[in-house]
């Protein structure tokens, strides 16, 4: 099976500079990626879709490390498009800043207490993370966006680490 991935621009000539990265997903794929304008993957559907949800995480921001994570079954990847909750690109660049937190402090704050890994890239945040962590970063994300207090989120993800006794 043959099958096209698009990803952005400077992420695709990131990876087509480093040959070793492609190189890692195709062995960890079993599958075969040309990269042109576009990027085509070769190989088995199931091996072809999965290097697709890897090919897709790389571009919205994780390195190939976390991405290859989406291999196993029991992980999965959640993209929110930001501008399904903002319109201008100063109000865009807020709500990245406050998802990121004040040296990075809110966007690791979730990633400790959902046990996720986060990117924030462009339009976007992503997710990736066994399925029931990655709904509680995902609730934890709209929150900010619906204007909860940093405050009060972290508070948030406490109790939920204690409840799921993570």
């Amino acid at each position: 099976m043959k099958d096209f991935i698009k990803i952005p621009d400077k992420r695709r000539v990131l990876l087509k500079k480093n040959e070793k990265m492609k190189e890692t997903i195709e062995k960890m794929t079993g599958t075969k990626i040309e990269i042109n304008d576009g990027m085509s993957i070769e190989g088995e559907t199931l091996k072809v879709y999965q290097t697709k949800q890897v090919l897709k995480a790389f571009g919205r921001g994780f390195d190939v490390n976390d991405s290859l994570y989406l291999l196993e079954d029991e992980y999965g990847l959640e993209v929110i498009n930001l501008t399904e909750f903002v319109k201008s690109r100063e109000r865009l660049k807020t709500l990245k800043g406050r998802i990121i937190g004040t040296g990075g402090k809110t966007k690791e704050y979730i990633e400790k207490f959902t046990d996720v890994k986060l990117s924030v890239l462009d339009k976007t945040v992503s997710i990736i993370g066994y399925w029931k962590k990655i709904n509680i970063a995902r609730e934890a994300v709209m929150k900010i966006i619906r204007g909860c207090t940093h405050q009060t989120l972290y508070r948030w993800l406490e109790q939920q680490s204690v409840k799921e006794k993570w």
